[in-house]
């Protein structure tokens, strides 16, 4: 995968509801591929059964046919895709025997949206997108002022001074994009400093022309400056071009 957002997610869990609402909120978040499992017979057709392996399974304990830890057992016979457990079993002995099984983390039931999706995007950013060469990880940053934009991870990185008696200690806020979002910004990165027509962008993101889309993409530039510019209605990057479309500046490097 070249993105966070690419990744498969596989959800195995026997609640229709729960099925429904955690991808509802994944889609929200941008996650493009969610799947999902009613109980152990439906989840092993993904390992070896045909259908494609997840990128991360979030996994039941009490399934109609079986168990989770069980299950877990069994997949770590043929792969080594990262398991979170979501469980409403809140017992220390069960969380501790599902990580010691292996799993890469373990949520109790009723949990915050929020929560999970921050916590599966950290799985996925240190199986995934951790480790790689110093050299192919600066071509996935882009670096606005006191933001870095990573790619990889979909992810804005924001560098906050201490105030100019410590100037040295820098404070890091992060902020997640998109799917849309980070679309949006490729683009504009692949053509920096030259004008990216709306139908240019349209094209990219949408695979359509403009016509239809005028108000969501200016929702989406709108909610994308907010999160990389330090004053979202005076943009010093992302500038509109009037009539034409909009262009990323060229100017890089933090402010010191």
């Amino acid at each position: 995968m070249k993105h966070i957002f690419e990744s498969r997610v596989l959800l195995v869990d026997d609640n229709a509801d729960l099925r429904k609402m955690v991808t509802e909120i994944l889609h929200r978040e941008g996650f493009l591929y969610v799947e999902c499992a009613s109980c152990v017979r439906e989840a092993e057709a993904y390992f070896g059964g045909g259908k494609k392996e997840p990128d991360l399974v979030i996994l039941d304990i009490n399934l109609p046919d079986g168990d989770g830890f069980s299950f877990m057992q069994k997949i770590r016979t043929v792969s080594g895709v990262p398991v979170l457990f979501l469980s409403a079993r809140d017992e220390d002995r069960d969380r501790l025997f599902g990580l010691g099984l292996g799993a890469d983390d373990y949520m109790v039931k009723p949990f915050l949206p929020k929560e999970l999706t921050l916590r599966i995007s950290a799985i996925l950013r240190r199986t995934y997108f951790s480790g790689k060469q110093e050299a192919e990880d600066e071509k996935e940053i882009l670096t606005l002022g006191n933001c870095q934009v990573d790619f990889k991870s979909g992810t804005v990185l924001w560098y906050e001074h201490g105030g100019e008696e410590k100037e040295e200690r820098r404070e890091k806020r992060e902020l997640s994009l998109t799917a849309k979002e980070l679309l949006i910004l490729q683009k504009l990165r692949e053509n920096r400093g030259n004008i990216v027509t709306f139908d240019q962008l349209c094209q990219a993101v949408w695979e359509d022309h403009y016509f239809g889309y005028e108000n969501t993409i200016m929702v989406h530039i709108r909610r994308l400056r907010e999160k990389i510019e330090e004053n979202p209605s005076s943009p010093r990057f992302l500038l509109t071009v009037r009539g034409l479309g909009y262009r990323l500046r060229t100017e890089q490097g933090l402010q010191r």
